[in-house]
């Protein structure tokens, strides 16, 4: 390895240098390279080793679009930056390689669409195809969970209105609470008058009686008991009231929820679990996809190189590590889906040219076949997956409300059965007033009748008293109940205006996603063409428009994006052109400014340090330094693999990569 470093900023600390190793990964054998802050070039001949370079920083960033060494069975790739290490393995089992370890990124999904630039990359790569350019750019937005967000959202300000309403009706209770509490104040205090005089005419019978004290206290006595035994009479009833109206209340939860229950599929969760071995199947066929078109570009890309050197002698840089014991060439395994009959050229033998540029076109043929079946398959995990999350939340939803109706039915019995005590000691207590009146009217006689009346209505005035402050009680706590809920109203209403605010953002985040996004590329794009000065090429840009397109029997409103390319004649008169007349530059810049918009509209540059670039033979060589010391402004580290006759115009501070 040799690393020609240009001038270093003396901002840039030491710690800041990303170091890299990497074994058996693409065509390394074996490599350690430092990457410092700004613009790194990977400069030398074809088949020098810089596509699989980059695919090691992929690797150790966390993605999985890297290849194994033909005749390697492991290989591994460290980075260390900022005094953390991460070390990722590559194992070979079978067919396929699997990833074992932690990369720097946790989900390197978006960074792969929008940073790791490789000549691959769906995202450089859309514009020429004429894919759908907004959902590409819209893919790493989960509209699922902005979509839930804003069910919650609304759900939370229908709770905080519905206490709000809540809450001004009880202020419009208030008036008349106030006067049903002075109303009762008055009759208590006229009660305890009426209470006192009575006692004062008791006092003055009882002077006037000499004899049969005895009986008179067995009398008072009686009375006392009988008082004590309506009171909790009256609490009884009070709580029958309370247990009959809970009860009617729960079983009307219970309704609700049985309703609830029956909306909902009866399938249990372990009958999903085709879902979970459907999802791996195609997660594996993911990855083996990736590899098998990461390893036909590594083969494409050596044969170009070969083809470009005019080396026809070809030197199967894909074998396995033994070609004797191989019946066929990695040429005849990628391509034997497309052509069983393929004659095998990658042994060593002289071949024509003609006969490299026909099976280099097949293989990207195939790749090509291969990207289509990899979108697909992708778009089935999704899909899959999005399954799996319904049948999930309603299998909980089950599970939750059955749980919920378990502990109703155990309430329900609890309260019935209290219910049931209740009513018997309601017989009981109804039982015993019947009881002690019968034995004060046994104790009635001519001498007691004047004091018996007196001490009956004393007692009948007492538990009056007794009511009537029970009743100011509960007006009490209503009142100050309200008024905790007036406090409390103020809290709402700034929660109510926090969520309105809320959901004003989640409701506009797709839009300002989408409007962001085509200002980023046609800011961008605009910037671009003005440097590079393509002849003839006055603008390309995106516009948002709505189309109305059918999906099953419905016709929907589709947002997209499209693509305009305007150019003038030699006369000065403007026009609409198509994709298909730009030119191979024209093309490739276009991609790779729309990538960056990717890039910046959903902040990479904010968590992936790394920006990776290479395969920009197709741009004039004039125009490509230019174009990197544009992404210069964007990436804290940005890794351009460039030929040297290219990497001569990039400036002397970038670092250069010579050897790997």
């Amino acid at each position: 390895m040799e690393i020609l470093l240009g001038c270093m900023s003396t901002t840039e600390s030491v710690s800041e240098i990303a170091e890299f190793s990497a074994e058996n990964i693409g065509g390394i054998d074996s490599t350690q390279v430092s990457i410092p802050p700004g613009v790194t070039v990977l400069t030398g001949k074809n088949a020098t080793n810089r596509t699989s370079f980059l695919q090691s920083i992929m690797a150790a960033m966390g993605s999985d679009q890297a290849t194994l060494k033909g005749d390697a069975e492991e290989g591994h790739v460290q980075l260390t930056l900022n005094g953390e290490t991460y070390k990722r393995t590559l194992t070979r089992t079978g067919d396929s390689v699997s990833f074992d370890g932690d990369g720097y990124l946790n989900d390197p999904e978006v960074a792969e669409l929008f940073a790791f630039l490789l000549e691959t990359n769906e995202a450089r790569q859309s514009v020429a195809r004429g894919d759908d350019l907004r959902e590409i750019i819209m893919r790493p937005v989960d509209v699922d969970d902005i979509k839930n967000r804003i069910r919650e959202l609304e759900k939370r300000k229908d709770e905080v209105n519905d206490n709000l309403t809540t809450i001004e009706d009880r202020k419009a209770d208030i008036p008349e609470l106030e006067q049903q509490r002075a109303q009762i104040q008055e009759q208590i205090q006229d009660k305890k008058d009426e209470l006192e005089k009575k006692e004062v005419e008791i006092g003055e019978s009882n002077r006037d009686i000499e004899t049969g004290r005895r009986e008179q206290e067995e009398l008072e006595e009686k009375l006392d008991d009988l008082r004590a035994t309506r009171s909790e009479l009256e609490s009884t009833r009070r709580q029958i009231e309370t247990q009959t109206e809970s009860i009617t209340s729960l079983k009307q939860e219970r309704s609700d929820l049985e309703a609830d229950l029956a909306d909902l599929p009866e399938t249990p969760m372990g009958d999903h679990q085709h879902l979970d071995t459907e999802i791996e199947q195609l997660r594996e066929s993911r990855q083996t996809l990736n590899s098998q078109i990461s390893d036909l570009q590594s083969l494409i890309q050596y044969n170009e190189e070969r083809l470009a050197e005019e080396d026809y002698e070809v030197l199967g840089t894909l074998d396995v590590a033994d070609q004797s014991e191989s019946t066929g060439s990695p040429t005849d395994e990628l391509l034997a889906d497309a052509d069983d009959e393929l004659t095998c050229w990658t042994c060593g033998s002289m071949v024509e040219r003609d006969q490299i540029e026909d099976t280099v076109e097949r293989l990207r043929e195939r790749r090509q076949e291969l990207m289509q079946e990899l979108n697909e398959v992708k778009s089935d995990l999704e899909e899959l997956k999005t399954t799996q999350r319904e049948a999930k939340k309603q299998q909980n939803r089950r599970e939750e409300i059955e749980r919920n109706l378990a502990d109703i039915e155990a309430e329900l019995e609890s309260r019935e059965d209290q219910l049931e005590s209740l009513k018997s000691k309601r017989e009981a207590l109804t039982d015993d007033v019947e009881s002690l009146e019968a034995e004060i009217d046994d104790l009635e006689s001519e001498d007691f009748n004047e004091v018996l009346s007196l001490h009956k209505e004393a007692n009948q005035l007492e538990f009056e008293i007794d009511g009537l402050e029970s009743d100011l009680e509960g007006i009490s706590e209503e009142i100050e109940e309200i008024e905790e809920m007036l406090d409390h109203a103020q809290d709402l209403r700034v929660e109510r205006e926090e969520l309105r605010d809320q959901l004003a953002d989640e409701r506009t985040k797709i839009d300002q996603i989408e409007a962001e996004a085509i200002e980023e590329f046609n800011d961008h794009m605009e910037a671009m063409l003005e440097i590079l000065d393509y002849k003839n090429l006055d603008r390309i840009w995106i516009e948002r428009v709505e189309q109305t397109v059918r999906e099953g029997r419905q016709k929907v409103e589709k947002t997209v994006f499209d693509l305009h390319i305007v150019r003038t004649t030699e006369n000065g008169a403007a026009y609409e052109d198509t994709i298909e007349h730009l030119s191979e530059s024209e093309r490739e810049v276009t991609g790779l400014i729309f990538a960056l918009a990717g890039y910046l509209v959903h902040d990479l540059h904010e968590t992936v340090p790394f920006m990776l670039v290479d395969s920009l033979e197709a741009i004039d060589s004039d125009r490509i330094a230019p174009l990197v010391d544009y992404f210069e402004d964007y990436a804290e580290y940005l890794v351009v693999a460039l030929l040297p006759e290219d990497a001569q115009a990039i400036d002397n501070d970038a670092t250069r990569v010579t050897t790997i």
